[in-house]
């Protein structure tokens, strides 16, 4: 559904009526803009919305009646030039005969880590077990 804009005649004679009619249609799905003008009486509601929802709503607190209904065209964006991308310094490469290592952060003990990928038992926070020949002791 295309952005509409809709100027709806309401009959507001208080304050706390204009107040109501203001929060209905804001809770309306689709809204973007919403002016009323006191003057006239005359409310504006912009956006992807279905107008004869919103004066079903708005019939149940004051007059409601639909004075124009328009399709909003989106304004036409100006493509932008492109910027070229900033050069990176390539890293420098490892001499021959040293261990590159990568920074690993182990913050969850569940966490997989790849030093452990062979092991049967995976690492279990601060626990350690002690295995005797008769019996098994977990500490």
């Amino acid at each position: 559904m295309p952005p509409m804009k809709a100027v709806l005649q309401l009959s507001i004679h208080e304050e706390r009526i204009r107040k109501k009619a203001f929060v209905t249609v804001s809770r309306c799905p689709g809204v973007t803009s919403i002016t009323i003008d006191d003057k006239t009486g005359k409310m504006t509601v912009v956006g992807e919305v279905d107008v004869p929802v919103i004066v079903m709503k708005l019939r149940k607190l004051c007059n409601t009646e639909i004075v124009s209904v328009e399709v909003v065209k989106p304004p036409e964006k100006k493509p932008e030039p492109e910027k070229p991308a900033p050069l990176k310094p390539a890293p420098a490469p490892a001499k021959p005969g040293e261990i590159v290592a990568w920074p690993v952060q182990m913050n969850n003990p569940y966490q997989y880590h790849p030093a452990y990928a062979n092991s049967y038992y995976q690492p279990y926070g601060n626990s350690r077990f002690v295995t005797d020949e008769s019996n098994c002791v977990i500490m």
